[in-house]
């Protein structure tokens, strides 16, 4: 059977020659007659496989050397409680950027821990926008600033949507994170990038799981981690850079790829993007025609055609393409002929 277009937002598409390298050493890797899902977490193998994997991180973000990088389980979720147990332990105050649902489910378990303010919401256009802001919109003594991002702002940020597509200045803010099924691995891996002078003020109540301090120290070898997940991360970190070469070349890939996508839907007299220009995605393009049943006509025969999972998220309905890194510009290209050809057909 041949691959379908897999425009999930995750678990998402993975590029086609990490999927290829993993299955020819699934049986064997490096000589080690054994598989990475069997191995020790504490053998020289896997040992290796997390370090590399690091220093690919590290070098594609040009991560800072006081900041430690973490490969941590629970996903993007967990670090919902996570953050406040771990940093909202000076003033018990934070402010939250509210833009979108895993923003809105942030800012509702962070509630739990402290006085938590959202400062500014995109709620009153179902998340169309990112809200803008201004110095004094945030409190003086708050411990930290909480956003779900695509662009770059400070504090604590979110990047799962939007992870090693374009480049990030980490030295901007205390805490860094993405769940790793988006673009850069199956599910089962967060990454934590923590400025290191942050760690060492949880709460005593903080789970040793949830223990950022304990993670950094144990070099995220706590407990056994998601070994099979860190593995295909390093691969699509390897791919990146045998591939593109740098974050900067990976986000013009990225922008050309998306371009094709949002030029069709500003022609379009049937589709249209649900977002405001100024604050697109270049990984999620949300769009809607002007009716449930032809939005769910298009559905189905999009996917009869080989464009799965295009339909958007249950809050809000419509369609969601996700064109992450491993999505191929050839990919977007068919999809939007096959979207031409679906106007026609029933203008």
């Amino acid at each position: 059977m041949a691959r379908v277009y897999n425009f999930s937002a995750g678990p998402s598409t993975l590029p086609e020659s990490v999927l290829a390298k993993a299955g020819a050493e699934i049986m064997d890797y490096n000589g080690s007659g054994q598989s990475v899902m069997e191995m020790s977490h504490r053998s020289k193998w896997f040992d290796d496989i997390i370090k590399e994997a690091e220093v690919l991180m590290r070098e594609l973000y040009k991560i800072p050397d006081n900041y430690k990088v973490l490969f941590l389980q629970g996903g993007a979720s967990a670090q919902f409680s996570a953050i406040p147990l771990n940093f909202m332990n000076g003033s018990g105050k934070a402010d939250y950027i509210i833009t979108g649902q895993w923003a809105k489910k942030a800012f509702q378990e962070a509630q739990k821990y402290g006085d938590v303010k959202a400062v500014a919401s995109s709620a009153d256009k179902t998340f169309s926008y990112i809200p803008k802001t201004k110095p004094e919109d945030f409190r003086d003594d708050a411990d930290y600033v909480y956003i779900c991002m695509n662009n770059t702002i400070y504090g604590i940020a979110d990047v799962s949507s939007c992870a090693l597509s374009e480049p990030l200045d980490i030295s901007k803010f205390g805490v860094v994170y993405f769940g790793a099924q988006k673009n850069v691995a199956p599910a089962g891996l967060v990454v934590a990038i923590i400025r290191e002078d942050l760690l060492g003020n949880a709460r005593d109540i903080t789970p040793v799981m949830m223990n950022y301090k304990i993670q950094a120290d144990a070099e995220s070898l706590y407990n056994t981690p998601p070994c099979w997940t860190i593995y295909i991360c390093k691969l699509v970190l390897d791919w990146i850079k045998e591939e593109f070469g740098s974050l900067d070349a990976m986000k013009a890939h990225n922008e050309k790829k998306a371009k094709i996508l949002y030029d069709f839907l500003d022609s379009s007299k049937m589709f249209r993007g649900t977002v405001v220009p100024e604050d697109r995605s270049l990984m999620n393009v949300p769009f809607v025609t002007d009716s449930e049943e032809l939005n769910a006509k298009f559905i189905k025969e999009a996917t009869e055609a080989g464009f799965v999972n295009l339909k958007g998220h249950r809050t809000v309905g419509g369609m969601r393409a996700s064109i992450y890194n491993a999505m191929p510009i050839e990919g977007v290209e068919k999809l939007v002929a096959f979207m031409k050809a679906f106007e026609e057909a029933n203008a």
